[in-house]
């Protein structure tokens, strides 16, 4: 198509910088779990963006970080994965923060067009924004950066504005997918991230990281117009599978209630589901059990 443009983009920046969010924000649907605590995302999670002039595939990544596990490896190997396909990288800086050195460096060795997006900028007043501003756009003229844009993802300030500037720096071509895709995500992982986000949002801090979420049923009723899911959340250490279930079964009934409410939206549909807990001890730093549950190296 004449005048068409599409390609990746991928999202990259510290944990919790609200890569995430900006995504969901984005293609107006929920497809990769939020977070306020970092690491969140484990891997790369494609969205897509249709318009009548563009299809962008934006990548969203892990937190860059120091791995201190062989998960920690995958996620930060996916990072470089990502940035490596892209044709734009978005660089996510929530505003009043301090660029990541070691980010910054792999990102620019790259000789990609870097689009930096000052994030949370409802945290702060306007009249600090631009300080702000002012600051990373002297970065601009100094070919650090393609283009700064401050949004908040939250509001929904200045999403518009963000979409047309990535638009910029992508290439004339084909649709990489139909006009209704948002995500390459089968609707089992969508449902499985939206799980573990209310596990993370549910238990203390030690717990969640150590949780991988499994759909292990996903059946239509034939009498009601109702699906059935079945769900594993598999915990790192047998202390943590007594923290997840809570007292009486509190917790997981409070992980099992939010997360139906957004499995309901997501699927247009009434929605019954059942959690188990199971411990896999030690799972971060097993090679095998990662590829088991999708975290397998050499498939980034």
């Amino acid at each position: 198509m004449k005048n068409f443009v599409s390609g990746f983009a991928a999202i990259v920046g510290a944990p919790n910088a609200g890569k995430s969010t900006l995504l969901n924000r984005v293609l107006g649907v929920r497809v990769a779990a939020e977070s306020p605590k970092p690491q969140t995302t484990r891997g790369k999670i494609l969205g897509v963006l249709t318009a009548s002039d563009a299809q962008i595939i934006f990548t969203d990544t892990p937190g860059w970080h120091t791995p201190k596990s062989k998960l920690g490896e995958y996620m930060v190997k996916s990072v470089g994965s990502a940035v490596f396909d892209a044709d734009c990288i978005v660089l996510a800086v929530p505003v009043k923060t301090t660029l990541d050195a070691s980010l910054l460096e792999n990102v620019q060795k790259t000789n990609k067009p870097v689009v930096l997006v000052m994030t949370k900028t409802d945290l702060i007043s306007k009249s600090d924004i631009l300080p702000e501003i002012e600051k990373y756009n002297s970065m601009v003229k100094s070919g650090t950066f393609s283009d700064v844009v401050p949004i908040s993802a939250v509001k929904g300030e200045n999403i518009d504005e963000f979409i047309c500037c990535v638009k910029k720096y992508l290439p004339q071509g084909p649709k990489y997918f139909p006009d209704d895709a948002v995500t390459d995500m089968t609707e089992r992982e969508v449902i499985a991230e939206i799980i573990r986000e209310k596990a993370l949002l549910v238990l203390s801090e030690e717990v969640p990281h150590g949780l991988y979420v499994a759909i292990d049923s996903f059946k239509e009723r034939a009498d009601k117009p109702i699906t059935d899911v079945e769900a594993t959340i598999f915990c790192e250490k047998l202390s943590h599978k007594g923290i997840v279930i809570g007292k009486g079964g509190t917790a997981i009934k409070k992980i099992g209630s939010f997360a139906r409410t957004d499995v309901e939206r997501f699927l247009n549909k009434k929605v019954f589901l059942s959690l188990t807990v199971k411990v896999k001890e030690g799972w971060l730093d097993n090679s095998k059990l990662l590829s088991n549950f999708g975290y397998d190296v050499k498939n980034i």
